[in-house]
């Protein structure tokens, strides 16, 4: 019975195509506007490492301005870190893995002659950020903790940064000029863009990837530049690069990876005796504020989901509901006006709920050429929101299977429930008093 109501959904459908043409229009553009938004959200919220989330916090420590807290409403520690702390935490090595970074910039000077000078972004990092954030390599692999402690000249590179000077080819073992630097390369990433980039979100948390990962300690044998957001509560005492270094400002970030509530208990507690004994050489002037965030609290402390984004989103449902109403309107006239039709399948004995079967496939069938076209417009929607705000959105607008399958869901559900009151109407039609107008 199902494919001959099929059948009949589609022929009624045809048989009057203006009217099925602006029901499906009115779900297309509910759906549009809707999916458009979620797949926003979506793409901004979901987890970017979902295997280990769990085992991965952020380093908070309070080691800001006495009279004035970093964070006025939440009272929350300093979203980063000083060189002083990477440079003391690091070395404690107190979790079974940790990484200091920060992210910096410099020239790139290629061998080949026929390829100009370009600036490359850096992230200074240590040898851990690998296998902690599980990084796929092309070529090689990432360095170990001797090449962090004795600050050795090695690099990794990207997919792009690799087939941009060594035309994808296998460049391990060779050298790359960087800051006017020599660097042994022994690495190359395969393709890996995290979304969104949790493990630095104070610097764009929806940019791609550094394009070189270059231990974190040269940073102060090269005096390479801060980049990224630089915070500072009190002058630097003294003069020159080692003096920024060495001051209360803070430009750095610290992840440690923690197995079980056992090591993050004992981690907090490292932490508590650390800033203690800062305390004591006249240090972290605040009261003891130190604070572990897993992948997804981190993200939702710093609202990675902006709030209007979600505005957006719950406004978009809001339209959509709109358009659902019209539907439920468009639907009823359809209906009523098969009431003779309706009428005569009750008297050759067809029941109620055969005619409520049928009329709730026709819905259906509606709601899911509406969720097709909806997805097309959503798919244009999302381009046209790459075009306006250009390379800060662009990892946020792919509609992916997830995204296309949840659109049309929620247009099958929603065309269902907008034809139960045309529907139950049709159903409750008196057979009797449409003959006798015939």
């Amino acid at each position: 019975m199902f494919s001959y109501y099929l059948k009949l959904a589609f022929k009624s459908i045809r048989k009057n195509p203006l009217l099925s043409s602006l029901m499906v229009l009115a779900i297309a553009l509910g759906i549009g506007a809707s999916i458009t938004t979620i797949t926003v959200n979506y793409l901004m919220s979901a987890n970017p490492i979902p295997e280990k989330s769990e085992q991965l916090f952020y380093v908070q420590v309070d080691s800001w301005d006495p009279h004035n807290s970093f964070n006025e409403e939440s009272n929350d520690p300093p979203n980063q870190i000083t060189w002083t702390e990477a440079t003391n935490l690091f070395t404690a090595q107190k979790a079974s893995k940790q990484v200091v970074m920060a992210k910096s910039g410099g020239i790139i000077v290629p061998e080949d002659q026929d390829i100009n000078p370009f600036e490359a972004q850096i992230r200074l990092t240590t040898g851990d950020f690998f296998t902690m954030f599980n990084t796929p390599f092309l070529y090689g692999s990432g360095w170990q903790i001797t090449s962090d402690q004795n600050r050795e000249q090695v690099i990794v590179l990207t997919k792009k940064i690799n087939d941009k000077v060594f035309g994808g080819e296998n460049s391990v073992g060779k050298s790359i000029s960087l800051a006017g630097q020599h660097f042994k390369i022994i690495g190359v990433l395969d393709t890996w863009l995290p979304v969104p980039k949790f493990y630095d979100v104070n610097n764009g948390a929806f940019d791609e990837p550094e394009e070189v990962f270059i231990p974190f300690f040269l940073k102060e044998s090269f005096e390479l530049p801060n980049w990224g957001n630089t915070n500072c509560w009190k002058s630097p005492e003294g003069e020159g690069f080692k003096a920024f270094l060495r001051s209360e400002c803070i430009n750095y970030q610290m992840w440690v990876e923690l197995n079980s509530d056992t090591e993050k208990a004992e981690y907090i507690d490292f932490l508590n005796n650390y800033v203690s004994e800062q305390k004591a050489l006249g240090r972290f002037p605040r009261p003891m504020n130190n604070k572990l965030s897993d992948v997804m609290q981190w993200m939702e402390n710093q609202q990675v989901v902006q709030d209007d984004a979600k505005m957006m989103m719950w406004m978009s449902f809001m339209f959509l509901i709109v358009c659902l109403l019209n539907t439920v309107g468009l639907l009823l006239a359809k209906f009523i006006g098969k009431s003779s039709e309706i009428g005569l399948r009750r008297a050759i004995g067809a029941s109620k709920s055969d005619l409520f079967v049928q009329h709730i496939i026709e819905s259906a069938c509606i709601g899911l050429l509406g969720g097709l076209v909806g997805l097309l417009l959503a798919t244009l929607g999302l381009k046209g929101i790459e075009s306006l705000y250009g390379d800060f959105v662009k990892n946020l607008v792919s509609l992916d299977v997830t995204m296309a399958i949840t659109g049309l869901l929620i247009a099958l559900i929603s065309s269902v429930l907008a034809g139960l009151y045309p529907t139950w109407r049709a159903c409750n039609i008196s057979p009797a008093s449409q003959l006798k107008s015939q």
